[in-house]
């Protein structure tokens, strides 16, 4: 019996060994539906070539947006370099709520898309302007400047009201956002950008100043730029256009959905005009919400305003420019169009 006893023993201790394997399938398998079904869509999104079409999309955004944002960073570290800080407390008014609209009309003066107005925005701001005077140049300059409104006359031709609707919608959105950070901003809610070692040095050379403000600015907004772009492209590679048709037929629901497309498509301001003329099955108010969110709150600008300003100010100041956005099409678009 002991000796029967002992190799029971032996064979229990021996057990445990073989338990492992027997877990491991429970561990690849296991997990929620939803993480399975997201693996097997990129997955077969991948196998039909997905990963090449990723690649190119997010080439072409990188592409279409380092040249504006090469734009912003040389006019930032212009300003920050040659530009003295009392040149700005003589054109802007002293009070923040009627130096707004007049940056916002300044916008227009910057041919450029959202890339370039973040750091342009960022440098006014370590100059010493009003930051909701900042933020209103920095929602406007992408949206009402010259190029932007002579591209939406080409895509929309014979249209002038869609014109003059994007003018006066984009530019609404730019000066309430900025009467609203006025009204209710608070300090903590938004880290200045903190300008290069060398920026404000006795005897500094301007030249060098620029030169250094220059890859500083460039360098930190470019990885944004970046992962933006990365976003933008893995949303256009699993969401089959399918999906969006089935909103064509309703007026009311294309609206929003318009506006949320605009926000994960990432397309530059002076090319959305005509993505927004492509899509005919939606209403003139719909095509307008897409052309006023878009240079406003998308995915790259997003990540543009992390980088600069910081997560918690890039997700209010995102999603109350979305809303402020969304009701100015609706109302602009209802009376001129």
């Amino acid at each position: 019996m002991v000796e029967t006893s002992l190799g029971s023993v032996r064979h229990l201790t021996a057990a445990p060994a073989v338990t492992p394997p027997r877990r491991r399938p429970a561990l690849l398998v296991g997990g929620p539906p939803a993480a399975v079904a997201a693996v097997v869509a990129v997955a077969a999104a991948w196998d039909t070539g997905g990963l090449r079409a990723w690649r190119t999309l997010l080439v072409a955004i990188v592409v279409q947006g380092v040249p504006f944002l090469v734009l912003g960073t040389v006019v930032s570290a212009a300003i920050a370099a040659f530009v003295p800080a009392r040149v700005f407390t003589r054109v802007l008014p002293k009070n923040p709520a009627l130096a707004v609209p007049v940056a916002g009309i300044a916008g227009a003066v910057l041919p450029g898309c959202e890339c370039a107005s973040v750091p342009v925005a960022g440098s006014l701001m370590k100059r010493g302007v009003a930051p909701a005077a900042a933020l209103a140049f920095l929602l406007s300059a992408p949206a009402v400047n010259p190029v932007v409104l002579a591209a939406t006359a080409i895509a929309f031709p014979g249209r002038p009201e869609m014109v003059l609707a994007r003018l006066v919608a984009s530019l609404l959105t730019a000066v309430v956002m900025g009467w609203l950070w006025v009204a209710f901003g608070r300090p903590e809610w938004l880290r200045l950008p903190k300008a290069p070692d060398h920026h404000g040095a006795a005897g500094r050379n301007p030249l060098d100043e620029f030169r250094r403000s220059l890859q500083h600015d460039f360098l930190h907004a470019g990885g944004f730029l970046v992962v933006g772009a990365a976003a933008a492209a893995t949303f256009n590679v699993l969401v089959p256009p399918s999906i969006l048709q089935t909103f064509n037929d309703s007026p009311w629901l294309g609206i929003p959905v318009l506006a949320g497309l605009a926000v994960v498509l990432a397309v530059c301001s002076e090319a959305d005009a005509f993505v927004a003329a492509s899509l005919t099955g939606f209403s003139p108010t719909a095509r307008l919400a897409f052309m006023v969110v878009g240079p406003m709150v998308d995915l790259k600008l997003i990540a543009l305003q992390s980088g600069a300003f910081g997560r918690g100010f890039a997700a209010r100041f995102s999603s109350a420019t979305f809303v402020v956005a969304l009701v100015a099409s609706i109302v602009i678009g209802g009376i001129l169009l």
